[in-house]
């Protein structure tokens, strides 16, 4: 494969990721809250009142924390891009960089 046609495929390669990573923020900014009464959780008569509490607890920030999570991986993604000469324009490395690949790996 051609040098461009590479490029070309590893650029649509991390476009992808990066419109996965959005998709991820979007959905986040406009999802409901989680509360109590809108997400499923153990019985107020569950055996395990801590069990309960630690469901309510994750729910509580669990919006808040994709959504921050999402941020941090966009902007790990537009700044590991190829530079059009097959080398990462953030750490100057082979693209695709090892950062690009590991976040692609944990995204798929």
């Amino acid at each position: 494969m051609p040098s461009s046609a590479r490029s070309t495929a590893r650029l649509s390669e991390h476009t992808k990721l990066l419109r996965c990573v959005q998709g991820i923020q979007e959905r986040c900014s406009r999802a409901a809250p989680w509360e109590p009464d809108t997400v499923g959780l153990p019985a107020p008569t569950s055996p395990s009142a801590l069990s309960r509490i630690n469901d309510v607890a994750f729910y509580a920030h669990a919006r808040e924390e994709v959504a921050a999570l999402a941020a941090v991986c966009a902007h790990l993604v537009r700044l590991h891009h190829p530079d059009g000469e097959e080398h990462c324009a953030s750490c100057a490395g082979p693209w695709p960089c090892a950062t690009f690949v590991e976040i692609a790996q944990l995204l798929s």
